[in-house]
């Protein structure tokens, strides 16, 4: 029997779609690639299509937008609900960019994948649209709920959020077989990293006993991040603080012109690959709402949400605040540089979030998603060992 061939498409459409698909890609291969043949591709850009690679850009320019003007992501989400499903994937497959539609269904087929598992709505509608030798699909939804595009049929989907879980099972479409619970698809290398504050501050060369708060605002850097920072560096507070400003070169360029005070240690970044010992080292995560308080969370901190760009973020957002209980919401820069202040000069008032943090740890990991792929797997060709 030829080995069934398990297609693991990355899509970039903001990097809370990009982390999940590391994590699962990276242990599904690991414990069963052996078995099958793993397949990790850049989809939308592998063949050089310009079409396809315009088709993926969208994606990004969307999550700009959005974060720029925030009542359009609202619209967007208020659109896609109206719609219904069907009416909003066509119209985000079909209408937005035909030829890119055709074009990367067409890939699929020449991947030739047995199994499909996409952590983004668009390769699995291009899995789905196989007139032949249709793979089983599987979608994992990093969100706190399924919008209507993550709703696309899919032969089992995944969810980490209880909320959504549970909302999805009042639809008639979703039972227990068909939709799963599982934990957040947290990058691996985040259990390799110490939760030793101290050591880790020694390890990046901070200073060891400062208060330490790290400000990112996703990948583009698109927030209130230079407003709450420039308001913070004036503070009188033994304090450090960190700015990742992602790919946005021009925030980056801002924030380095700052001085602090003699109390703060000021480190301004722009794209940093080092995201996870910097959660790891401080106390509170700061800034716009994502899977980025994932990583906040793992490490038992305090996430102080400055920012919603639409509904989605919202939900996460709402998850880490209302159910784990590891986050607030200050939507004003002034208030929320007060909050840290607070913090800093009296720890006491983080323990709360602290523990809300740590009994959520368990809530994190690939392993029991790549477990539940390989029993698929098994049940959907039973001669596999």
């Amino acid at each position: 029997m030829k080995k069934i061939r398990v297609l693991f498409p990355y899509v970039e459409a903001g990097y809370g779609h990009i982390m999940p698909m590391r994590s699962i890609d990276d242990t599904f291969r690991r414990k069963y690639g052996d078995k099958v043949e793993v397949i990790s591709s850049k989809f939308f850009t592998e063949t050089n299509d310009k079409y396809m690679i315009k088709y993926e850009k969208k994606f990004s320019d969307h999550v700009r937008l959005y974060n720029r003007i925030p009542p359009i992501g609202y619209l967007g989400s208020f659109a896609n609900h109206l719609f219904g499903v069907k009416l909003s994937t066509f119209g985000c497959m079909r209408l937005l960019s035909p030829i890119a539609c055709k074009r990367s269904i067409q890939h699929m087929k020449e991947l030739g994948p047995d199994v499909v598992f996409s952590t983004h709505w668009a390769s699995n509608y291009y899995a789905e649209k196989q007139k032949e030798n249709k793979p089983y699909t599987i979608m994992y939804c990093p969100d706190a709920r399924l919008n209507k595009l993550f709703e696309y049929r899919c032969d089992l989907s995944m969810i980490s959020m209880p909320y959504g879980y549970y909302k999805a099972l009042r639809e008639k479409r979703y039972n227990i077989n068909n939709i799963k619970l599982v934990p957040f698809l947290i990058r691996n290398e985040a259990f390799e990293i110490s939760k030793d504050k101290k050591e880790m501050r020694r390890t990046l060369g901070l200073p060891e006993n400062n208060f330490t708060v790290l400000f990112a605002e996703g990948g583009y850097g698109i927030g209130k991040m230079a407003k709450i920072t420039k308001l913070l560096l004036k503070r009188h507070v033994p304090l450090t603080v960190i700015t990742v400003c992602g790919t946005n070169t021009k925030l980056y360029e801002k924030l380095k012109a700052l001085k602090s005070t003699d109390e703060i240690t000021y480190l301004p970044l722009g794209f940093a690959d080092n995201m996870l010992q910097l959660q790891a080292a401080s106390d509170v995560f700061c800034g716009k709402s994502g899977n980025i308080l994932a990583e906040s969370t793992f490490f038992g901190n305090l996430s102080i949400v400055t920012h919603f760009a639409n509904m989605i973020e919202r939900n996460i957002a709402d998850h880490y605040i209302n159910t784990v209980g590891c986050a607030i919401k200050e939507f004003s820069p002034k208030k929320t540089a007060d909050l840290i202040c607070g913090f800093a000069q009296d720890e006491s008032k983080l323990e709360p979030y602290r523990k809300a943090a740590e009994a959520y740890h368990n809530n994190f990991g690939a392993e029991e998603a790549a477990d539940l792929i390989w029993e698929f797997i098994k049940e959907k060709y039973p001669g596999i060992e």
